[in-house]
């Protein structure tokens, strides 16, 4: 790859397409994060452990796909492919949830759902990376964290007007149905993407992937991402434990919004920090503000005190989720980028659910 000169951009076409495409699928999906509990107890009569069920399944087909996508993605030297079916597949998902009427249906759809982004994740991440010279690996990485998270605070706020014209549990089924809109357009954009030139793939019969492709290094970083992982449960936990100290369902939207609103705003700064300071560096520092605002979540009982921890929780995520994927990438071999980070999507994801799940136990014992 030649050297970047000074006036070549970050922002590639590339970078800005898949920033809209993952925009307009968080989008949907978040504006429906804070009401599917809702909805499965309340419409549905889901029970809360039926709730968890649902959920670790469909995180489970996820997490699992990931390695599986990205190997393929690598062995056919094709991204846009996996792109384009995982987020249709994510945008039909979403009215097939409003349309059930037990569980089990349910459970389709949103197995559906996290199909298409186990399908869609490594590719993706891998033409983001390919999209831009190494040097700005980072910032091209924050600013689709950017724009994908500015999705996941617009969501959730169409989610609050929608509660305030339709406060009935009753009426949630419609907002399902809208949701397919804002999926669509992410589709209609990947559509437009242009796959990597052929010598940044490689071509198909150099792929080889034996013992010998994951480096010491890479071993370490999934081993030590792995554990993380363990002890990072789902966020719902966390809006729980707001709810508990008395915050509305409005004001835990909100909070939720304001969260994704500075991660979103961060994400640029972090990333073009880590491509001049080091990944290691700005990973460790996102990890040590994980850690003390966990555990400041633990005393919190005011309002105020959970803007702010939401607030600073954004941080954590900028400095870790997109400068994640940048180092794992500059740990493994070129033609390997999708396979290693499907590998950390696989190792992460299960680590996650095991969290989830003894932080479920946890909450009610």
């Amino acid at each position: 790859m030649k050297p970047m000169t000074s006036d070549e951009k970050v922002l590639t076409p590339t970078v800005i397409r898949l920033g809209l495409i993952s925009f307009f699928a968080d989008v949907a999906s978040e504006m429906l994060y804070p009401l599917t509990p809702i909805f499965l107890t309340s419409v549905l009569g889901v029970s809360v452990l039926g709730v968890g069920v649902i959920e670790g399944i469909a995180e489970g087909i996820a997490s699992l796909l990931k390695v599986y996508s990205g190997y393929w993605s690598d062995r056919l030297r094709s991204r846009k492919a996996f792109v384009c079916i995982g987020y249709f597949l994510g945008a039909i998902s979403k009215p097939l949830i409003g349309g059930s009427s037990s569980w089990i249906q349910v459970l389709f759809a949103r197995s559906v759902d996290r199909f298409g982004k186990g399908i869609r994740s490594a590719p993706r991440d891998a033409l983001l990376s390919e999209s831009v010279h190494e040097s700005k690996r980072g910032l091209a990485f924050g600013w689709h964290r950017a724009m994908d998270t500015l999705g996941a605070a617009v969501g959730p706020l169409i989610a609050v007007y929608f509660l305030s014209q339709h406060p009935a549990a009753s009426e949630l089924r419609s907002i399902y149905y809208f949701a397919i809109i804002p999926g669509l357009f992410s589709v209609l954009i990947a559509l437009s993407l242009r796959e990597p030139k052929a010598h940044d793939l490689g071509k198909k019969q150099n792929l080889k992937i034996n013992k010998g492709w994951i480096s010491p290094e890479f071993k370490k970083y999934l081993f030590a991402m792995g554990v993380f992982a363990l002890t990072n449960s789902s966020d719902v936990f966390l809006l729980l434990k707001a709810k508990n100290e008395g915050l509305s369902l409005v004001q835990i939207v909100l909070l939720y919004a304001f969260y994704n609103l500075l991660y979103s705003l961060t994400s640029p700064y972090l990333g073009h920090l880590s491509d001049r300071l080091g990944r290691k560096k700005v990973l460790i520092s996102g990890l040590l503000v994980f850690a003390t605002v966990y555990l400041c979540f633990g005393f919190a009982t005011e309002a105020w005190q959970f803007w702010i921890l939401f607030g600073i929780y954004g941080t954590y995520m900028a400095a870790t989720d997109g400068v994640g994927k940048a180092f794992a990438i500059d740990l493994v071999p070129r033609e390997l980028k999708a396979t290693g980070l499907g590998l950390l999507g696989t190792v992460t994801g299960f680590s996650t659910i095991v969290a989830s799940f003894a932080a479920g136990l946890l909450w009610d014992t």
